[in-house]
């Protein structure tokens, strides 16, 4: 793919851009075909070209929709012992979680595996096919706001590494049935991946605008940061605009979303939601996850003894996956984010750059930690064979997913423009 920073070219006649991360106000590049555009500061990702992406993300979403209704209404996987088959679907293993009275964990396993993903399809179709037949989209900026929250709490692809780890521990208790849920799950996670790569936001919003908006090519404003020229950056459309320094709850008037030079409260709420992530980071891993009973008795697992579990049983691969998703990201997510808001709190001026790259790998790797959740929610959907053996979801799973959860929102209520609030505009590069 080539890759292009945005002052690769110097013609005048380029307009100018803020970028989302830094805050710089710099001429926009040329992209050709399947170029990437980046900031010449921080190297953030301004803008992906994507050649002719409308009518595959299109494509991508219709099937999408399809195969979303396939995945909720057959079963996932099943288990077969003694001539019995248990049976799940994703929203069958919801309803067994809220039955045992773990409604916050049946609410966040629904919100992430089957509301998120549907929308993420929805959206997608909402906004592109409409402008496939030369119309506007109707209410083009909310359903944009709400795809983009899709897109950030979708996580198919999380689900379906939980699955595979729940299939492998079943495997040593019964017959494992492989259920045809469980292939286009696999299949709906391909294309929700493939749609979002594809769609090209900012040939849509052109599409319906008619015109690039933007700040003039003739502003002085290049090598300053936006902030300092009085210009907001929509965090969701990407659009610059302009007298916003003395106004409170001015919206984009392209998207409609919440304007600010700096998010509101940005360190004081990264730091509540920080600390409360640490405190019950100690219950999520002391208290058990799964509580199993059997003929043979009553076991509590916590999540070490899960992955000591398959460790001991030859799943090496997968031990080491749990260990690093719901044992080590959890904890390291906790430590980066509270050194990028200790050093923004600090206004350090030094490692930038560095700073920066922490702050887009929290940002990519958040999501993962949800994927014990996933397992426990299959197991006790799944392991529910009356006096021979039941799983039931124990507190701790309730503790962990909140861990998940406030680390996410930390990540988002962090501002990564503040790393670059103390330093000059120009002072470091790549």
């Amino acid at each position: 793919m080539n890759t292009v920073t945005s002052d690769d070219r110097n013609e005048d006649a380029r307009p100018l851009i803020a970028c989302h991360e830094c805050d710089l106000m710099q001429r926009e590049g040329f992209v050709p075909p399947g170029g990437t555009l980046r900031c010449c500061r921080c190297r953030a990702v301004l803008y992906r070209r994507r050649g002719r992406g409308f009518e595959r993300a299109l494509a991508f979403a219709l099937a999408a929709c399809v195969l979303w209704l396939i995945s909720n209404a057959f079963p996932i996987v099943g288990l077969a012992v003694n001539g019995d088959l248990v049976e799940t679907t994703l929203i069958g293993a919801v309803r067994v979680l809220y039955r045992d009275g773990m409604w916050p964990l049946a609410g966040l396993i629904f919100v992430t595996t089957i509301l998120m993903p549907a929308l993420q399809a929805l959206g997608t179709v909402w906004l592109l096919l409409p402008l496939y037949l030369n119309r506007r989209p109707w209410r083009a900026d909310a359903v944009f706001r709400l795809l983009r929250v899709a897109r950030n709490w979708g996580m198919t692809e999380v689900l379906m590494l939980g699955l595979l780890v729940a299939v492998v521990k079943l495997a040593h208790i019964a017959s494992v049935v492989t259920g045809p849920a469980l292939w286009s799950l696999a299949a709906l996670m391909l294309l929700l991946v493939a749609a979002s790569s594809a769609f090209d936001e900012r040939a849509m919003w052109m599409r319906i605008e008619g015109s690039p908006r933007g700040m003039p090519a003739d502003t002085p404003l290049a090598g300053r940061t936006a902030a300092a020229s009085g210009i907001c950056v929509c965090h969701d459309c990407g659009l610059s605009t302009r007298g916003t320094l003395h106004h409170d709850h001015l919206l984009c008037p392209r998207c409609g979303a919440r304007l600010h030079l700096r998010k509101p409260a940005s360190l004081s709420r990264t730091w509540a939601y920080l600390i409360a992530a640490a405190i019950l980071y100690v219950p999520a891993n002391l208290l058990p996850v799964m509580n199993t009973s059997s003929l043979f008795g009553a076991q509590k697992d916590t999540i070490m003894s899960g992955v000591a579990y398959l460790w001991h049983s030859g799943s090496w691969p997968l031990a080491i996956i749990v260990f690093i998703a719901s044992i080590a990201v959890p904890m390291l997510k906790i430590l980066a984010i509270g050194y990028l808001a200790a050093t923004a709190n600090l206004r350090m001026t030094q490692r930038s750059v560095q700073r920066a790259r922490i702050y887009r790998i929290v940002e990519l790797v958040g999501r993962w930690s949800m994927l014990d959740i996933y397992v426990i929610a299959v197991l006790v959907a799944l392991v529910q064979f009356s006096a021979m053996a039941t799983i039931e979801a124990g507190p701790a799973a309730i503790a962990f997913g909140a861990v998940v959860v406030l680390t996410m929102f930390a990540a988002m209520s962090f501002d990564p423009r503040l790393i670059w609030d103390s330093a000059p505009p120009r002072e470091e590069r790549p």
